[in-house]
């Protein structure tokens, strides 16, 4: 995996900068990665989000790409306390954020112990129904996949929903690559799960199924993913369009 600042899209400007999604949470959009899909190498914008929880704690989901200045930025917004990688797919850097936050409680998806490419200290796995200190004021769930598994989360002060993979929301216009934004429109990575994504959760698909419904029961007013537009309108049938596939 590799960082390229200029590329694929037109990036989410600025980058690496705190920017506030709500009281309380930010979200920092970093540079493109490009990772390796078979022969091919497809790029990928990244965000990451950030909570201030009651205790002035930060909380710190599918961390980015890290410099000096948005460690001083996140430093300036409260001490970091918990690191959490959501998925098998999305834990490249957690190495760097381990050594800068050492005394951080680093979160991670039940498999990435074995999976990880890159090794990081985990401290707890997400295995659903385990509670931790911030449970009262972030719901979370674990949807179950074979190949990746993906844990959602809901800030519920801000009544956001917090996700990385189960919906991507690329913005066509926002494409430079022509042949990058037929891919996107062929495989549905505009507004949900892409479909060669989805094979991953068909073997599991009656839990897949009561968790999405879990999840959809919060009452969530926006979202925030890690690769697209964050989902501010018209959230409720959108998220329902989002996730026909596992209704």
């Amino acid at each position: 995996m590799s960082t390229d600042h200029k590329g694929a899209y037109v990036e989410y400007a600025p980058l690496n900068e705190p920017k506030p999604f709500g009281e309380n949470v930010w979200i920092v959009d970093g540079p493109e990665i490009r990772m390796d899909l078979g022969p091919l190498k497809v790029s990928f914008p990244t965000r990451m989000t950030v909570v201030r929880l009651a205790d002035g704690g930060l909380w710190l989901h599918s961390p980015i790409a890290p410099d000096e200045r948005l460690f001083a930025a996140i430093e300036k917004l409260g001490e970091v306390r918990w690191l959490v990688a959501p998925n098998s797919i999305h834990y490249w850097f957690m190495a760097d954020w381990n050594a800068r936050y050492p005394e951080a409680q680093t979160l991670a998806v039940p498999d990435l112990d074995v999976k990880a490419k890159r090794p990081f200290r985990i401290d707890a796995k997400l295995e659903d129904g385990m509670r931790f200190a911030w449970s009262d004021e972030i719901d979370w769930l674990l949807v179950p996949g074979t190949s990746f598994s993906e844990a959602v989360f809901f800030v519920k002060s801000a009544r956001l929903l917090v996700l990385v993979d189960l919906i991507e929301n690329f913005e066509p216009q926002r494409v430079r690559n022509p042949l990058q934004r037929w891919a996107i429109q062929l495989f549905r990575a505009n507004g949900s799960l892409p479909y060669d994504a989805r094979l991953t959760f068909r073997p599991k698909m009656r839990e897949v199924r009561q968790q999405v419904a879990k999840m959809l029961a919060w009452p969530i007013e926006r979202v925030t993913m890690t690769h697209g537009k964050p989902i501010t309108e018209d959230v409720p049938a959108t998220l329902k369009r989002a996730f026909r596939w596992a209704s």
